[in-house]
């Protein structure tokens, strides 16, 4: 939904120029017309309700293409940018899981959720830059928390914000060929794509009662034992699932 947000406001954007020039309302240099579109993207963005590093975002791309066109860099360093992206979102092309991130109101409200006083094992699949992690070890002092990020630096920054935070734990790696065992609770705000199989590995792997906490997407088919309502900007819902026991011998 994020991406698609991004295309159209992009493509907004860009609609918005070419009706401008049609018009005789824009610049007639380049670098204007860039930042017309960029803001007008970034207006969109900030109409559909997306994050407000978004806003940022659309506001500076076709200034920065315009700025890199004039500068003639050299092919190779058109890898760089490549490189970041890779680094900060990981394989995302691959598992088709954007960067998303919590915000703090949506932890204090799986906090609210969880009961006081219980050493709750809760694992974070795909910790991001540990936002999550890092408010509820400080809100949950007593739970023993472990963050799983696969894109590097997301998980050094991860690291970096829980360093001092003993009962938490980040972990790079796959969550896919992590084990959910161990885990009462976990944690999860990925994409629509991966929920059916992430669903069925909490099945394989985690005990009977444990929980699948998903934040803004749905098990397909499989009716939420809770819905948390959050009172943030984005209305945030969390969708929690038990674990069932194993199926017995026919």
């Amino acid at each position: 939904m994020a991406s698609l947000k991004a295309l159209g406001a992009q493509l907004g954007g860009l609609a918005l120029l070419l009706l401008a020039l049609r018009l005789g309302w824009a610049p007639a240099a380049p670098l204007p017309q860039a930042l017309l579109q960029g803001s007008a993207a970034a207006l969109l963005a900030a109409w559909w309700r997306s994050d407000r590093w978004w806003w940022v975002l659309h506001l500076a791309f076709a200034p920065a293409l315009v700025l890199a066109l004039r500068a003639h860099w050299p092919a190779w360093s058109w890898l760089l940018p490549l490189c970041l992206l890779l680094l900060v979102y990981g394989a995302s092309f691959r598992s088709q899981v954007p960067l998303f991130l919590s915000n703090r109101r949506t932890v204090r409200c799986f906090s609210d959720w969880l009961p006081a006083g219980t050493p709750w094992r809760v694992l974070d699949a795909g910790s991001g830059t540990g936002t999550f992690v890092a408010e509820l070890a400080r809100l949950r002092p007593e739970c023993r928390l472990v963050g799983l990020e696969q894109a590097l630096l997301p998980a050094l920054c991860a690291r970096w914000r829980t360093r001092a935070q003993r009962n938490v734990g980040v972990r790079r790696g796959d969550l896919w060929q992590a084990s959910f065992a161990d885990c009462d609770v976990v944690y999860a705000f990925l994409s629509p794509v991966p929920m059916p199989a992430l669903w069925a590995k909490c099945c394989r792997e985690m005990h009977a009662g444990a929980w699948l906490v998903s934040n803004s997407f749905r098990v397909p088919g499989q009716p939420a034992d809770f819905v948390l309502q959050v009172s943030d900007r984005r209305a945030t819902r969390l969708y929690g699932y038990r674990i069932p026991a194993p199926a017995g011998p026919a």
